[in-house]
C-alpha cells in the first residue's frame, strides 16, 4: 500500500468516525485530553461545522495541524472566517484563528508534536511519506504540504452550569 493511499485511507476512516467522536466527546468520554472540538462557520452554508482535532497548547494558545493542508474543509472555513468556537473538555470559548502555511513554522509545530507524542506522531509522519530518519530540510518539504492554525482565546473559558 502506497503512503499516499495510506494517508487517504486514514482520512476517510477518520471522517466516518468524526460524528461518533463528537458525540462521545460531548458526553465527556473519549479523547478529551488530546482532542478539542473546533466549531467553524461553513464558508458556503454559513452553518456551524464541528470538527474533532488533535491540538497542542503552548503559552495559552492552541495549535492545530492540518494533515490535509489547506484543502481541509475546517481550514478553508477558517480562511473565510477566522472566528471560531472551541470546546476543550467541558470548557468552551470563542477564539480567533490564524492560518499558517509557512513550512518552517509548520515544521516547528511538527517537531513539538513529535517531542510530546514520539511514537504516534512518528508513525503518522512515516505513513504520510517522511522517512524514519529525516533532516530538517526533509521535514520542511513535508511541512510544505501541511498547514497549521493558531487559536488565540478571545473569551475566558467557561464550564457548563450544573444545577443541584
Amino acid at each position: 500500500m502506497s503512503q499516499s493511499h495510506s494517508a487517504g485511507l486514514m482520512y476517510r476512516l477518520m471522517s466516518r468516525l468524526n460524528p461518533r467522536i463528537i458525540q462521545n466527546y460531548q458526553k465527556g468520554t473519549g479523547l478529551t485530553r488530546v482532542v478539542l472540538l473546533l466549531t467553524t462557520t461553513g464558508r458556503k452554508s454559513g452553518l456551524p461545522r464541528v470538527t474533532p482535532l488533535q491540538y497542542e497548547e503552548l503559552r495559552g494558545e492552541y495549535y492545530i495541524g492540518s494533515a490535509r493542508g489547506a484543502q481541509a474543509d475546517w481550514y478553508r472555513n477558517i480562511q473565510a472566517n477566522p472566528q471560531v468556537e472551541v470546546q476543550l473538555g467541558e470548557r468552551r470559548w470563542r477564539g480567533m484563528a490564524e492560518p499558517v502555511d509557512n513550512p518552517r513554522r509548520v515544521a516547528d509545530f511538527l517537531e513539538l508534536r513529535k517531542k510530546r507524542h514520539r511514537f504516534f506522531i512518528g508513525l503518522v509522519m512515516r505513513l504520510e511519506g517522511l522517512p524514519w530518519r529525516y533532516s530538517r530540510l526533509d521535514l520542511e518539504r513535508f511541512a510544505a504540504q501541511k498547514a497549521l492554525v493558531i487559536i488565540r482565546p478571545q473569551t475566558e473559558p467557561s464550564t457548563p452550569k450544573t444545577f443541584s
